[in-house]
């Protein structure tokens, strides 16, 4: 088995907000940690970079090891966990608690079982055919006409926030454990699966941002010019648009991370 791991932040003097694992007991995971509001305004006194370093080695332990658990039951139960940990010095409650996207994917001899939460991205080779396995909503969410039109703007974050982990809007892992049952799931002939890439967006940018090719071209560069060359692509091309005028995003860059199984 071939595995290719880099995780790097967008800013080398900021923290990383990802964390980005492999477990050799047959587990990976990958989770993106939401950056706060300008203000600040969190109602934790812990960073994103302090919650997803305990989200992600609990889930990527539980994923690992308790077999008899589907990933969904890990997951919930990882949010939980880590919750116990900080709930008497925080509001857990606040909108805007720390939280992450979740990729975890999970094998033995047998079977491979995914699990994929907001807008990270996990593509699997199905026998040779590269499959996209997203959660939708958040892209359902900015895809509408009346945010579109004013995407990117103060009003548009303020929106935003108002759908964030809310019915009709999109979820991400925060305190609450039964965010779990809204991911994506699934399992598939471990036979069928050739290699696996779990990523962040920050590494996705390369598709969805800079256009440099679709779903199968990043999977393929991946998997043959390996994760720091498509990391340092995106890197290129977030310094050539500081302004973000040219590609408009979120924030100039971003941090990024790669896990590639080859199986």
């Amino acid at each position: 088995m071939r595995t290719d791991l880099l995780s790097v932040p967008g800013v080398p003097e900021h923290a990383n907000e990802d964390f980005a694992a492999v477990s050799p007991l047959g587990a990976a995971v990958v989770l993106d940690g939401v950056t706060p509001p300008p203000n600040g305004q969190t109602g934790c006194i812990h960073t994103v970079t302090w919650f997803v370093q305990r989200l992600g080695p609990t889930l990527l332990d539980r994923a690992a090891t308790r077999r008899d658990q589907s990933l969904t039951d890990c997951l919930a139960e990882a949010i939980a966990q880590t919750a116990a940990v900080h709930e008497a010095t925080c509001d857990l409650t606040h909108r805007r608690t720390p939280q992450a996207t979740v990729v975890a994917l999970r094998w033995d001899d047998d079977r491979i079982e995914y699990l994929v939460l907001s807008d990270s991205v996990l593509l699997l080779d199905i026998d040779g055919t590269v499959t996209p396995i997203l959660d939708g909503r958040l892209d359902e969410v900015t895809g509408r006409p009346e945010l579109r039109a004013i995407r990117y703007t103060p009003e548009y974050f303020g929106v935003m926030e108002g759908l964030r982990n809310a019915e009709g809007g999109f979820y991400t892992a925060a305190a609450d454990p039964d965010v779990a049952k809204r991911a994506v799931t699934g399992h598939l002939p471990r036979a069928q699966v050739r290699a696996a890439a779990a990523m962040s967006d920050g590494a996705t940018r390369w598709t969805e941002v800079f256009r440099f090719g679709d779903w199968t071209a990043l999977f393929t560069h991946v998997r043959d010019a390996g994760a720091e060359q498509v990391i340092d692509e995106v890197r290129a091309a977030e310094n050539a648009d500081p302004d973000r005028k040219a590609f408009p995003r979120g924030k100039s860059r971003d941090d990024a991370s790669v896990v590639f199984l080859e199986f």
